[in-house]
């Protein structure tokens, strides 16, 4: 079947690949473009199958708030490079997946939510949308991390879509619990409160502060080393637990008064970092 060069180019322009590799699929399918596309698909995943070993160290955190049902949602995905990272599709991408996570049924797996609807497009799953990208583009990507949240929530996502912040929250200030997820993306809490802690680490941190203290304070009596040492824990502890430190907004209250005051109480922290 002859396919003309107009037939080409439009097809070209519609999956964004190579022109000969466009004309070979129409050739192959006869014309019919669904079928050209299933062939390139399928063209594009048999190579893809063979860079699966690429580094994967740029890509995107994306959050979506459904606020009709009170659920929000985060995604990362991950590319090989910056540039593809930041270009339109890839973020229409990242987006669609936050938003179906939060707006559509949920998902248990990264396979369970690619294979649900394209919010907004017709007739297209995300998985299709995600392996024509791929078959556009020809580099690696990875959804390597989904979660779901159902209830208030404060959230954030820095600029540069590097770290994101789901704060589920009791209360009603949703403004507040934003301030203080971008808190914890600057201060990077280990801990929602002391108990949360790894207790192996803080005895850890213990055993070194005692024994700081101990060369430093060798005159001492016993009783005022162990008070000089309960001291340096406390700082420890509201430097490293989110309601212990000291709330950027206003450093005069701990993050912990300020919830007292906004009457809201952090049920857990969500922080990501891109590809950690």
């Amino acid at each position: 079947m002859d396919i003309s060069a107009s037939q080409v180019k439009a097809f070209r322009d519609k999956t964004g690949l190579p022109m000969m590799d466009c004309k070979r699929a129409l050739v192959e399918a006869n014309g019919d473009e669904e079928k050209a596309l299933e062939i390139l698909r399928k063209a594009g995943a048999k190579t893809m199958a063979g860079r699966t070993d690429r580094e994967t160290e740029c890509g995107r955190i994306a959050i979506f708030t459904n606020t009709k049902q009170h659920v929000s949602a985060m995604v990362e995905l991950l590319c090989e490079s910056a540039p593809v990272a930041n270009t339109e599709e890839f973020i229409l991408l990242v987006n669609g997946l936050a938003e179906q996570l939060a707006s559509g049924p949920g998902a248990k797996t990264t396979d369970e939510l690619l294979a649900q609807p394209f919010p907004g497009k017709s007739g297209v799953t995300l998985k299709q949308f995600y392996d024509d990208l791929v078959n556009k583009i020809r580099e690696v990507f990875r959804l390597t991390r989904i979660v779901r949240v159902e209830g208030l929530c404060g959230a954030y996502v820095h600029h540069n879509a590097a770290v994101g912040v789901l704060l589920p929250i009791e209360g009603t200030n949703i403004d507040l619990g934003k301030d203080i997820s971008m808190h914890v993306a600057s201060m990077r809490p280990q801990a929602l409160s002391e108990k949360d802690l790894d207790p192996a680490v803080v005895e850890k941190e213990r055993q070194i502060v005692i024994e700081q203290v101990k060369t430093q304070n060798a005159n001492k009596p016993n009783n005022i080393i162990d008070k000089i040492v309960d001291g340096k824990m406390k700082s420890y502890f509201a430097e490293h637990t989110l309601l212990g430190q000291p709330f950027v907004k206003d450093p005069s209250k701990t993050v912990a008064q300020v919830c007292g005051e906004g009457k809201i109480k952090i049920k857990e922290i969500i922080h990501w970092v891109l590809g950690h």
